[in-house]
């Protein structure tokens, strides 16, 4: 149940996650969970040098005006990474997302955040890229969540060719954009496909190889990754562990 990186770049995760000095375990589909443990201080990054770094640089948003979900109070951040074009980020999103937003985000007690990882961008017109750049061009006029939402509603899977400016520009319209024609010299412009890329690089300098894949961070406690759309009793199963761990 997710979309995982071909192949041929695997060779080059392997070395890009042992920039960092972070395993992370996999909440698996019974729900049991495994938390990251520290590598040897000879696989220590010199950028971030600390856990506690890439840490903050997780639950920094990429952009101000595509902030997480949720309130500044709660202690706890539901992060997703993932691919527009995903079919998996898609069923996550008809099937469970609604579900954690409602009964723990617009209660309080999480944040969360979504972050790029552009895994289904083919050579010949990195569509997965344009549409993310989309969702920085909506959040210029704050309609970056409604905009994330309408492209995952209206998603036909992976590389079918469904995304294209004019889909994405009137997906930006169902959202509620307003300046039709900013955002779309916007898309043309691409002026926020550094935001994508630092994103896509972030998740690839993990060792994050599929879509979508999650990462639940508490204050205090250890991340915990959450791999594929699982069904949402493993959402809540984890998210209600992490909270029995936080002082309230």
């Amino acid at each position: 149940m997710k979309r995982k990186v071909k192949k041929s770049g695997s060779k080059k995760f392997k070395k890009k996650s042992l920039m960092w000095a972070i395993i992370f375990g996999v909440v698996l589909v019974a729900g049991s969970i495994t938390a990251f443990a520290t590598m040897g201080k000879n696989n220590t990054p010199k950028n971030p040098e600390s856990p506690e770094q890439l840490i903050s640089m997780l639950l920094q948003p990429i952009d101000q005006n595509a902030s997480a979900l949720g309130t500044n109070k709660s202690k706890i951040t539901l992060i997703e990474f993932g691919d527009y074009q995903c079919q998996y980020c898609a069923r996550f999103h008809r099937e469970t997302k609604d579900q954690i937003v409602n009964n723990f985000v617009n209660t309080g007690m999480i944040n969360f955040m979504f972050k790029d990882f552009v895994i289904n961008d083919r050579p010949s017109d990195k569509l997965s890229t344009l549409a993310a750049i989309g969702s920085y061009c909506a959040a210029e006029q704050g309609k970056y969540w409604p905009y994330h939402d309408e492209v995952y509603t209206n998603s036909k899977g992976e590389n079918t060719d469904w995304v294209s400016k004019n889909s994405l520009t009137q997906f930006a319209v169902y959202a509620g954009v307003t300046d039709v024609n900013k955002f779309s010299a916007c898309l043309d412009s691409k002026k926020y496909e550094n935001l994508v890329v630092t994103n896509d690089n972030l998740a690839r300098s993990i060792g994050l190889t599929s879509t979508p894949t999650f990462i639940l961070i508490a204050e205090g406690k250890t991340p915990l990754k959450i791999e594929g759309a699982q069904p949402y009793s493993v959402f809540e199963g984890a998210i209600k562990q992490v909270l029995t761990q936080i002082p309230s």
